[in-house]
């Protein structure tokens, strides 16, 4: 019988290695960045996950090259003993800090029939080149190496399993370049396992908080392995996808905000007036930064000015109601122009690990003409979206820490 979850053989870094081997997740270093942070470092993931690295600068990061290069430098690995498999399956605990913030989840695989039926649940559009790209990787690699990062309504009983296998010694307690540390704890007595598997699967649903293209990819790798596999019966290696779950109530979510190019046409005393039309406004001599929902900040000619949605105006639809689109529905798309923020150039969008600062200095600087902060998106309201099977506007979330590549993939047999 196939369960929402599983524990698995994981492929790891030998303890002597890890440090050596975790790296960023693919999507957030562009091909340029990862270049300069694996110099030097030949047991870097980053020569795997980013591989056209390895290749000529001019290399495509698409052409069957790119995935051939990847393979081979993760095979060279695993024949190095650089990474080790797991000789039976297992759950691991995996505790995520930032500073001040710590976060404790499990790493398990997810069962691709339950992302299809949607009971682990999407709030975003996939694009198809991504897709492909992530489809080839693992094909290349036959292994998933990039987690899905789930969440899951906040769960005593799983906290306090999770909260026992924590006070063990770990397998890693490391410190990454870019000073995020991963702590990783095996969990694999019997006991444990089956109370972990029995409780995920009681739940409603999993939610995907970031990761879509690699939870879509592995449904598409899935669906082509099991029409040619005379034996596929539903819980083959393959039918199952990497993944790190937290509680909602333990991911940190920051603000995701927005530059823009131009005032269409626009004033900045024009746009503030403009503004007054949905949002009380007031004058603001330090950085506006939202202190709650419906509230924004808005940085324009020199000046921070603070938002507050008049009260009339809120939607009761989840989508609606969020900030992100109380912003695009009632400032960005009807005054200055900005249609649809996906294809848009005249819209950029800057995480809220930046600061504001960011925002008033790429308008300073005149590349911009304004910039909008918001509140962040709360992880209730990003479940209420996906359980309403809506989507969410582009740019709605940006989690912090980030999940770490390298730390631990999954092999398909």
């Amino acid at each position: 019988m196939t369960t929402l979850i599983k524990p698995f053989r994981g492929l790891r870094p030998a303890p002597e290695h890890a440090s050596d081997v975790v790296a960023p997740p693919y999507d957030v270093l562009n091909t340029a960045e990862a270049r300069a942070r694996a110099e030097g470092r030949p047991l870097s993931f980053l020569h795997i996950s980013k591989p056209e690295i390895d290749l000529p600068e001019d290399t495509d990061p698409y052409v069957p090259e790119v995935y051939a290069k990847g393979a081979e430098n993760f095979s060279r690995l695993i024949d190095d003993g650089v990474l080790l498999r797991e000789l039976a399956p297992a759950y691991y605990a995996y505790r995520l800090t930032m500073g001040e913030h710590a976060q404790t989840g499990f790493v398990c695989v997810g069962n691709v029939a339950d992302y299809d039926s949607n009971r682990i649940r999407k709030h975003e559009f996939t694009r198809p080149q991504k897709e492909d790209d992530r489809v080839r990787q693992i094909t290349a690699l036959q292994a998933q190496t990039g987690p899905v990062l789930l969440t899951y309504r906040s769960d005593k009983r799983v906290a306090e399993l999770l909260a026992k296998v924590a006070r063990r010694d770990p397998l890693y307690d490391l410190v990454a370049d870019d000073g995020i540390g991963h702590t990783l704890w095996r969990i694999d007595e019997r006991a444990e396992v089956e109370a972990l598997t029995k409780r995920v699967d009681a739940m409603d649903a999993l939610y995907i908080a970031d990761g879509h293209h690699r939870s879509a990819s592995a449904s598409r790798v899935a669906a082509a392995r099991r029409a040619k596999d005379a034996d596929a019966d539903g819980d083959q290696s393959y039918d199952y996808f990497l993944c790190v779950a937290f509680a909602h109530d333990a991911m940190q979510i920051l603000d995701y905000n927005r530059v823009v190019r131009d005032l269409n046409g626009l004033s900045p005393a024009e746009l503030v007036e403009k503004a007054a039309e949905s949002f009380t406004v007031s004058r603001s001599d330090e950085p506006a930064k939202p202190a709650e929902a419906t509230h924004f900040g808005m940085y324009v000619g020199g000046r921070w000015y603070r938002l507050e949605l008049k009260p009339d105006l809120l939607p009761e639809d989840p989508v609606a109601s969020l900030d992100v689109s109380l912003l695009q529905n009632l400032l960005l798309a009807p005054v200055l122009g900005i249609g649809d923020p996906r294809t848009d150039s005249r819209i950029e969008f800057v995480g809220g690990i930046r600061g504001l600062a960011e925002l008033s200095r790429r308008v300073d600087s005149g590349e911009m003409a304004a910039g909008f902060a918001l509140f962040p998106t709360s992880m209730e309201a990003l479940m209420a979206v996906a359980d309403a099977g809506e989507v969410m506007p582009p740019k709605s979330t940006w989690f912090e820490p980030k999940l770490a590549d390298g730390l631990i993939s999954h092999i398909l047999d």
